[in-house]
């Protein structure tokens, strides 16, 4: 709604990546329960391979929003949009404190296994994504440079690829 409201490419790719979280959680619980099951004769190993199914299909997901994001930004550099920088800010701040609450909660167990450090790290991507809406916001209501919100919504690819090489050197 925020980014249909405001214009926003970058609210719409934090709209999309909000979105993968939720898919990619429903579908990991999914894999999970499947892989619990015993071997059968028709399923000499189980459903063992939905985990490798699943984690396939998130990425594929991931893959979808992230090019739509990707070409959409490209073509708001060379052909930017009105922005509505007052309720980009509001929507920004709205999801920083979501995002700040949910860093306090998850800070005391990030260290307890790779799992939990994973969610950690992807809510101190949220806010990062949350820091950048505001940024954007204010770069665009003191300059009507409206390019920022695209340039804020290209983000998620950087900052997703800085956290995927914190868990692999863990």
């Amino acid at each position: 709604i925020g980014a249909y409201w405001t214009s926003s490419l970058a609210l719409l790719a934090d709209a999309g990546h909000m979105l993968t979280d939720v898919a990619g959680l429903a579908i990991a619980v999914t894999a999970a329960s499947l892989i619990e099951k015993p071997a059968t004769s028709e399923h000499t190993w189980g459903l063992r391979r939905a985990e490798v199914l699943a984690a396939g299909a998130q990425a594929t997901v991931l893959l979808g929003v992230g090019t739509f994001a990707f070409i959409e930004g490209i073509e708001r550099l060379i052909t930017p949009r009105p922005i509505a920088s007052v309720g980009l800010l509001v929507f920004g701040i709205v999801g920083l404190v979501g995002n700040v609450a949910s860093i306090l909660i998850l800070a005391s167990g990030r260290g307890a296994n790779l799992n939990m450090r994973a969610a950690f790290l992807e809510v101190v991507n949220d806010a990062l994504g949350s820091v950048a809406v505001i940024a954007s916001a204010a770069i665009i209501a003191l300059t009507g440079w409206t390019r920022a919100d695209a340039i804020a919504s290209a983000r998620h690819l950087l900052i997703k690829k800085l956290l995927r090489r914190d868990l692999k050197k863990r």
